[in-house]
C-alpha cells in the first residue's frame, strides 16, 4: 500500500478546538481521489450544499424507492379494482338549438316575457334543463317507476333488504309516488347538460347501464323540453286571451258611459268648441302679458335716466353731454373762458373788457342751467307716461285674467269628462287589437327549441373509462409516493451520509466505512490488505495524519454517542494501521463498562486498566503482546462498580504521559457519550478525540447533544468517522469507488462513470 502524502497547509485546526468541516476535509485535498473510494460520487459533489438541488431529491428518490413503488402498485391496482368493478354505462346525447327570440307568425302575438340579455335566456333555459320538474316529466312518461332495472340495477342492496323487514309496507299510491321521485331522482343524477361554447347549440346526456334505455331517456328529456316550452308559451297566451276578453268588456261599457255623460254636461252648459275658445283668450292674455314686459322695460329705463339727471349736479351726465345746444354753450364758454385767461395777463379782472367777458360767462351759465332743466323736466315726462301706460296694462291683464279663470272654471268638468272618454276609447281599442292578435297567436304552436341531432342508441360504454382511470391510478400512486418519501426521509433524523454529519455538527468526516454484513468476517477483512474496509481504514488513518499542526495526535480517544456503532472496531483498525507501518501502539480498552477490545484482539481481561487504576498493578503488567511485533493491548480489567470515579483519578493522565516515553501512539477506546461521565473525562485526557457516527443508527439530535457534552468537557475534536456506510440506503446508487494498485495491477470498484473517468486519469 502507497501512502499519499499532502503538503502542509497553515489553515488547518490546532488541538484544543473544534475544527470547522471545510478546514479539515481530506477530500477536498486529495489530489489522487483516495477519499472517492469511500465518498460516493452525489456526495463530494453536492453534500452540504444549499439551495434547490436535483441530485438531492433523486437521492432520496432511489433510497425510498421501494416505498414509491409500493404506494404506486397499491394505487394502480386499487385503481383497476374499482373501475373494472363498476357497471358499465352508455351514454346517449340529444343536440338542441335554442332561440333567444321565437319566430314570430304576427308583431306582438308573443306574451312570454323575453330574458334582458342573450347570456342571462341561455342560462335561465340550462337550469331549466336540470330542473326535478323536467325529470319528474320524464319519468311519468316512461313509467320509470315501474321498471325494476331501472330503480335497482344491481339487484336488492342489503340495506334495502333489512328496510323491508323492519319498516312495514307503505300504502300502495304512497309507494307509487315514492317510485316516481326515486326514479326521478336517478334521471337527475345521470342527465348531464353540456353547452357549446360560442354557439346556441346544447348537448342534453343520459347515462344508463342499458343502451337502449339510455337513448329513450335522452330523446324523452328533449321532448319533455320542448314540451313544457310550447305548454308555458299556450298557458300564457290562453291566460291572456282570457283576461283580454274580460277586460274588453268592461272597458266598452266605461267608453259607452263616458262619452254619455260628457254630452249632457256640454249641452247643460253650452259649451261648444271649448278648446278654440279657451285658445284665443289665452293668447289675448298672453300677448297682453308680453306687451306689459316691454312697458316695464321702457319704465325702468325712463326711471333710470330721470333719477340719474335729477340726482346730478354737474353737466357731465351721458344725457347732457349729448344734447347739441349745451353742447354749443359750452364750446362758448370754454373760448370766453380760455380769452379771459389770456388776458388776465395784461388785465386786471376789474378792467371794463375783463368784466365783459366775465359777465358773457356768466350768462353762457345760465343758459346752460335752463337747458339742463329743460333735459331733466322731458325725462321726467317721459317717466311719468311710461308709469302711466304700466298701470293701465296691468288693469287690462287684470281683466283678461279674469276672463280666462271664468272660462277654465266652466270647462274644468267638461275636460274631465272628455279626457276620460278619450282614455276608455284608446284603452278599448289596444285591448281588441291586442286580443285578437293573441288569439291568432295562440294557435299558431310556435316554439324556440329545435332538436338538431336525436340521440342514437350507444355502441361502447362511455365509463368506466379504464385507460383514463389507470392514468389517473398511476399519477396518484405517483404523486402519493413521492410525498411519502419525501416525508419519511424528513421525519427521519438518522445519520446516513457524511453530509449531513458536516451540515449538523460542522465536524470534518476524516473517513467512511462501508457497512459490513457479516460483523465475524471484519477482523479477517482488515487483514486483507485489497479489502474494501481495509482500504477505508487506511484512507481514515491517512487523514489523522493531517488533523494537527504536529501531524497525528499522540494520544486519540475514540467514541460514539451510543453503543454498538463501530467504535471499538475503528480503535482496532487505527492501532493495527499505525503498528504496520512500524509505529508502537498501544490500544487501550477504556470501557470500563461493557468492555470488548480482548475478545476483537484475543486477549485476556483479567487484568488491565481498572487495575492500574486503583494501584494494584503497574502498566507493565497490564499490557498484552498481540499478533502485531510493535503493537500493546491493555485490556479493561475487572469491571468496577465506579468507573467514573475511576477515570478521573490522576493515574489516567499519567498513564498518557508515561505511556508516550514508550509509545508512539496510544488510542483510548471508550464508551459512548451519551447518559454516562466516562468520555468527558477520557476526552478530557487525549489529545484528540474522534468521533464515531453509525450510519442508519444515529440520531443527528442525540449527536448534537454527544457532541456539546463533549464540548463541556473540553474535548479536542478533530473529525468525525461514518461508520456502517451504505450507499444504497443512502440513496446513492448500487456502489462506491475504490482505486489503488498492487503489483502493476489495478482493482477498481467504482459506481458512476465520473469515478472511472478519475481512475483512468489516475493511472494515466
Amino acid at each position: 500500500m502507497t501512502e499519499h502524502s499532502l503538503p502542509p497547509d497553515d489553515s488547518r485546526a490546532t488541538p484544543g478546538r473544534l475544527v470547522p468541516a471545510a478546514q479539515t476535509l481530506p477530500a477536498a485535498r486529495d489530489p489522487y481521489g483516495e477519499l472517492a473510494g469511500y465518498y460516493p460520487a452525489s456526495v463530494i459533489e453536492s453534500e452540504g450544499g444549499d439551495g434547490f438541488d436535483l441530485r438531492e431529491y433523486w437521492r432520496i428518490l432511489n433510497k425510498r424507492k421501494w416505498v414509491v413503488i409500493s404506494v404506486l402498485v397499491a394505487c394502480v391496482a386499487l385503481g383497476a379494482i374499482y373501475t373494472l368493478m363498476k357497471t358499465p354505462l352508455y351514454t346517449a346525447t340529444v343536440r338542441l338549438q335554442i332561440d333567444r327570440n321565437v319566430t314570430k307568425v304576427i308583431e306582438g302575438g308573443n306574451v312570454t316575457p323575453m330574458e334582458s340579455s342573450g347570456l342571462e335566456f341561455l342560462k335561465t333555459q340550462y337550469e331549466l334543463l336540470q330542473s326535478r320538474t323536467l325529470a319528474e316529466r320524464v319519468a311519468t312518461s316512461l313509467r320509470l317507476g315501474d321498471d325494476e332495472g331501472f330503480l335497482n340495477p344491481k339487484g336488492a342492496s342489503l340495506i334495502g333488504t333489512v328496510k323491508g323487514w323492519v319498516v312495514p309496507p307503505e300504502a300502495g299510491a304512497q309507494r307509487r309516488v315514492d317510485r316516481e321521485r326515486a326514479a326521478a331522482a336517478i334521471v337527475l343524477d345521470n342527465r348531464t347538460v353540456s353547452p357549446v361554447a360560442g354557439s346556441r347549440l346544447v348537448d342534453l346526456s343520459y347515462s344508463d347501464s342499458d343502451p337502449g334505455r339510455a337513448r329513450r331517456i335522452a330523446s324523452a328529456l328533449a321532448d319533455a323540453f320542448i314540451a313544457s316550452n310550447l305548454d308555458k308559451r299556450f298557458q300564457a297566451n290562453a291566460y291572456a286571451k282570457t283576461f283580454l276578453e274580460d277586460q274588453t268588456k268592461h272597458l266598452k261599457l266605461r267608453l259607452e258611459d263616458s262619452e254619455k255623460q260628457l254630452l249632457d254636461f256640454a249641452q247643460k252648459e253650452q259649451i261648444v268648441a271649448v278648446k278654440e275658445r279657451s285658445s284665443i283668450a289665452e293668447s289675448n292674455l298672453a300677448s297682453a302679458n308680453a306687451t306689459l314686459g316691454a312697458l316695464v322695460t321702457e319704465r325702468i329705463k325712463n326711471e333710470q335716466s330721470w333719477k340719474q339727471v335729477a340726482a346730478a349736479n354737474a353737466i357731465n351726465m351721458p344725457q347732457l353731454l349729448s344734447n347739441k345746444v349745451i353742447e354749443g354753450l359750452r364750446d362758448q364758454r370754454n373760448a370766453l373762458v380760455t380769452e379771459y385767461q389770456e388776458k388776465l395777463e395784461t388785465f386786471k379782472p376789474s378792467y371794463p373788457a375783463m368784466v365783459q367777458i366775465d359777465n358773457k360767462v356768466k350768462e353762457i351759465d345760465r343758459q346752460i342751467a335752463d337747458q339742463v332743466k329743460a333735459i331733466k323736466d322731458s325725462l321726467k315726462a317721459s317717466y311719468e307716461a311710461s308709469q302711466s301706460q304700466e298701470e293701465e296694462m296691468k288693469k287690462q291683464i287684470e281683466k283678461l285674467r279674469a276672463e280666462v279663470l271664468d272660462l277654465q272654471k266652466r270647462s274644468i268638468q267638461y275636460n274631465i269628462l272628455k279626457r276620460e272618454v278619450d282614455t276608455n276609447r284608446s284603452l278599448y281599442e289596444g285591448l281588441l287589437q291586442r286580443q285578437k292578435e293573441v288569439d291568432v297567436a295562440g294557435g299558431a304552436g310556435t316554439n324556440n327549441v329545435f332538436i338538431v341531432d336525436r340521440a342514437e342508441v350507444p355502441t361502447s360504454p362511455s365509463s368506466p373509462n379504464i385507460p383514463r382511470a389507470l392514468l389517473l391510478s398511476l399519477a396518484l400512486g405517483l404523486g402519493v409516493g413521492v410525498a411519502a418519501a419525501y416525508l419519511l426521509e424528513r421525519f427521519d433524523d438518522t445519520v446516513r451520509s457524511a453530509g449531513e454529519i458536516e451540515r449538523t455538527t460542522g465536524l470534518a468526516t476524516l473517513g467512511i466505512i462501508p457497512k459490513v454484513d457479516d460483523p465475524d468476517s471484519a477482523p479477517a477483512m482488515l487483514a486483507d490488505p485489497r479489502s474494501a474496509l481495509a482500504e477505508a481504514y487506511r484512507s481514515l488513518c491517512t487523514s489523522l495524519q493531517f488533523t494537527t499542526d504536529t501531524g497525528l495526535p499522540k494520544t486519540l480517544y475514540v467514541t460514539s454517542t451510543g453503543p454498538s456503532e463501530g467504535k471499538s472496531l475503528t480503535s482496532v483498525a487505527i492501532a493495527r494501521h499505525f503498528a504496520g507501518m512500524g509505529m508502537k501502539v498501544l490500544v487501550v480498552d477504556a470501557d470500563l463498562r461493557n468492555p470488548s477490545l480482548h475478545k476483537k484482539l484475543g486477549g485476556d481481561n483479567a487484568i488491565g486498566l481498572s487495575n492500574y487504576l486503583t494501584g494494584a498493578c503497574t502498566p507493565p503488567d497490564a499490557f498484552q503482546a498481540t499478533d502485531i511485533p510493535t503493537l500493546a493491548f491493555m485490556a479493561s480489567g475487572p469491571l468496577p462498580p465506579n468507573a467514573a470515579d475511576l477515570l478521573g483519578n490522576p493515574r489516567l493522565h499519567s498513564l498518557m504521559t508515561v505511556g508516550l516515553e514508550v509509545f508512539d501512539l496510544i488510542v483510548l477506546d471508550g464508551p459512548p457519550v451519551m447518559g454516562i461521565a466516562d468520555a468527558a473525562l477520557l476526552s478530557n485526557a487525549a489529545a484528540a478525540t474522534v468521533f464515531v457516527v453509525g450510519a442508519g443508527q444515529a440520531r443527528l439530535s442525540l449527536v448534537r447533544g454527544a457532541l456539546k457534552r463533549l464540548q463541556f468537557g473540553r474535548a479536542t475534536l478533530v473529525g468525525a468517522v461514518l461508520t456502517k456506510f451504505d450507499a444504497k440506503a443512502a440513496g446513492y446508487g448500487a456502489g462506491y469507488g475504490y482505486a489503488y494498485s498492487y503489483g502493476g495491477h489495478a482493482h477498481v470498484a467504482v459506481g458512476s462513470d465520473r469515478g472511472r473517468a478519475r481512475l483512468g486519469q489516475e493511472m494515466g
